[in-house]
């Protein structure tokens, strides 16, 4: 068995593509989807696919539960990518709106994060990559929800990057720009 990463958000763009990739290139790749359609039709691809919302503690819980009985309990990599965009005007969003977003956007990978690095602790290594964006960087207007949770993101991960020298953890950042 080649190395394991579980990625999340692989319904379709950067998630499907990256699982494509490195399944191609020998991993063992954990396809997460939000919806169980999208998890079946990534199963019928062929690869594992634990259905995984990162709004939903009790689906992260069982994911990666899924992962660690498939593997004998280690994880090479996590790949957070997952996310979601809520445009409009930052005057005309609602609390809930802004709730709902940094639920996935950023409290969802850091609360899987966090369950992982135990595993890749207790193994010597593991690679952590967060899927930012150049709006991560930027702001661009009627984006600001998006824009919010993406910069929140990135301080997150290059705070853990810090945390983690010496662990045999790394911690990468990437800022894709429109897909």
């Amino acid at each position: 068995m080649g190395q394991s990463i579980l990625i999340t958000g692989c319904s379709s763009g950067i998630g499907l593509d990256a699982a494509r990739a490195l399944r191609a290139r020998g991993w063992r790749v954990f396809a997460s989807c939000r919806q169980q359609a999208d998890c079946d039709r990534m199963i019928a691809e062929g690869f594992d696919s634990p259905r995984l919302d990162y709004a939903d503690e009790a689906s992260l819980d069982a994911a990666l539960a899924q992962v660690l009985a498939a593997t004998g309990g280690t994880l090479d990599a996590l790949y957070n990518n997952g996310a979601f965009a809520c445009p409009g005007a930052v005057e005309d969003l609602p609390r809930g709106a802004l709730r709902e977003i940094f639920e996935t956007n950023l409290f969802g990978p850091h609360d899987l994060t966090r369950r992982v690095i135990p595993v890749m602790r207790a193994q010597g290594h593991g690679r952590i990559v967060n899927c930012s964006s150049v709006l991560g960087l930027v702001g661009i207007k009627w984006r600001g929800a998006y824009v919010s949770t993406k910069f929140a993101l990135e301080g997150l991960s290059d705070v853990l990057r810090i945390e983690m020298q010496g662990t045999g953890i790394s911690v990468s950042l990437i800022e894709p720009g429109p897909v």
